[in-house]
Formats: structure tokens, C-alpha cells, sequence
């Protein structure tokens, strides 16, 4: 078979596997799916599922990313959003969190209490490098954030941000997303810039 017809056709089972899996987190937790759950609704078969994903949580990190890139592109650049002149630049927080808002549900299914460590600590990861490479050269042509993570070095500044931005959407969406994307990105970005402002100056 042609290799552009193998390429369809994983495609095709991937795209189904993920859209069975996000239209199931809506109606339940993602503690409770299981693969035979996920291949009924995708219409294929037990096999299939395990040519692509080890278990439901593999599936769920794929099935999430284009929701985790939404994310990471409201993620502010932090080495550039610092005050150097006494005044903090424009806030882009109210883009996050509501993104956030926007897919409440599904980030619950996954990021809550029966959610998915590992599906955590791929978000995590994908901010934390993202942050790291808006932080450097502003005339430099950075790598995307789905770069291999090998590749980028050590930041202790970016991990700090990445924590504090995840963390802060995590107890968000457990208290019910209280409060406007405004009122959050308000409250939220001072202490961003006064946190990334010491950690770099420690580090540098």
C-alpha cells in the first residue's frame, strides 16, 4: 500500500480516537472512560487503539494538544513582558484565562482531581519551553514549544513561571472559574512580573 495511504488512514483513526475521547470527557470523568469506551464511540477497533496510544491518559495528552497550543499561545513571554521601564507592558492574562474559560469542561475532565498526572506534567512541559524560548533574542527566530525538550536547556525562571501559570489555572478551574478573564488577568499579572523579575535576577 502507498505510504501516503498508510499516513491517511492513521490520520483518520487518530483524528477519531481524539474526537471520541473529547466528546466522552463531556459527558464524564476521564477517570471513568475506558479504551473500549473510546474505540465504540470512534468506531474502531481494540487493535487500532493500541497501534497509537498506550493507555486512555496517552490518548488524552494527544487529544488535548491543540487545546494545550491555544494555551500556550496566550502564555505571556515572560522575558519580554518584564517592566524595563517602570511600567509593565500590555497584560495578556485575560487571553489565557479565558481560553481557559472558553474550554472549562474539557480542562476539568483532565487537569482535575480524576484527571491526568501525565497529561499535568505535558501541559507543564509545553509552557515551561515556551516561556524558555520566548526568553530569549527578540530578533532571534525561536523554535516552537513541540520542539524536542532535549534540546532545550536548563531554566529554573521559565519552570517557575510555567508553575505559577499552571497552577493558577488549576485552582481557577476548581473553584468553579470565579470571577471575569479580566479580573483574573488583573489580579494575576503583578505578581507574574514581580515573581519572574526576582527569580531572573537570581539566576542572572
Amino acid at each position: 500500500m502507498p505510504a501516503h495511504h498508510v499516513d491517511a488512514r492513521i490520520r483518520r483513526s487518530r483524528s477519531a480516537l481524539e474526537t471520541a475521547l473529547r466528546e466522552l470527557v463531556a459527558e464524564r470523568d476521564l477517570a471513568q472512560l475506558s479504551v473500549s469506551d473510546i474505540t465504540k464511540r470512534a468506531g474502531v477497533t481494540r487493535s487500532t487503539f493500541y497501534e497509537h496510544y498506550s493507555d486512555v491518559h496517552e490518548l488524552a495528552a494527544a487529544a488535548c494538544t491543540s487545546m494545550f497550543d491555544g494555551l500556550v499561545a496566550a502564555t505571556p513571554a515572560a522575558g519580554r513582558d518584564l517592566p524595563r521601564d517602570g511600567r509593565s507592558r500590555d497584560n495578556p492574562l485575560p487571553t489565557l484565562f479565558a481560553h481557559v474559560a472558553e474550554h472549562a469542561a474539557l480542562y476539568r475532565a483532565v487537569l482535575g482531581r480524576d484527571g491526568s498526572a501525565r497529561v499535568i506534567n505535558h501541559l507543564l512541559q509545553r509552557i515551561a519551553i515556551a516561556v524558555h524560548v520566548s526568553r530569549g533574542p527578540a530578533e532571534a527566530v525561536p523554535p516552537t514549544h513541540a520542539d524536542d525538550p532535549t534540546a532545550i536547556p536548563h531554566d529554573p525562571a521559565a519552570a517557575f513561571v510555567a508553575g505559577a501559570l499552571l497552577g493558577t489555572v488549576l485552582d481557577w478551574l476548581h473553584h468553579g472559574c470565579p470571577g471575569t478573564p479580566e479580573q483574573m488577568g488583573a489580579a494575576v499579572w503583578p505578581q507574574l512580573l514581580a515573581g519572574t523579575e526576582a527569580a531572573t535576577t537570581t539566576i542572572t
